[in-house]
């Protein structure tokens, strides 16, 4: 009996570790520090827009909309990219900047994966579509 319990105990410590091996079979992209947000869901960002993205080494994530800074959480494995704004500030801007705040905001939550071409990073949905193109600052 206590031989049947070690093997099944071995067994799930074995499933466990298949199941925090990486998604995608690579490497983390390096996506830390500070990106300009260029374009949203195929729209380049309004001129001299502040919106940006801030990846930061412990997870979290910030930066601004387009006119409210904002913070939460991202889970970078491999390519795979899951994007959690949890709050922002509140103020009030023109209503160019508010629509693309939301843009932005949207496009965020549809992220799943992620991509560097040419030196722009690609966040796309599930779908393959790209939400977001950034520029290292």
């Amino acid at each position: 009996m206590f031989k049947k319990f070690i093997f099944i105990a071995g067994t799930l410590l074995g499933l466990s570790a298949c199941q925090s091996a990486s998604l995608t079979g690579g490497e983390d992209l390096d996506i830390l520090g500070s990106w300009h947000i260029e374009a949203v869901q195929g729209k380049a960002v309004i001129d001299y827009s502040p919106a940006q993205l801030v990846f930061a080494e412990d997870g979290a994530l910030s930066g601004n909309n387009s006119c409210n800074q904002f913070f939460g959480k991202y889970q970078l494995d491999g390519r795979a990219l899951l994007l959690s704004p949890a709050g922002s500030t509140m103020k009030a801007c023109v209503d160019a900047l508010m629509q693309q705040e939301r843009s932005v905001m949207q496009a965020m939550s549809e992220v799943t994966q992620a991509r560097l071409v040419k030196g722009k990073l690609q966040l796309k949905d599930a779908d393959g579509e790209t939400q977001l193109v950034l520029s290292k600052q």
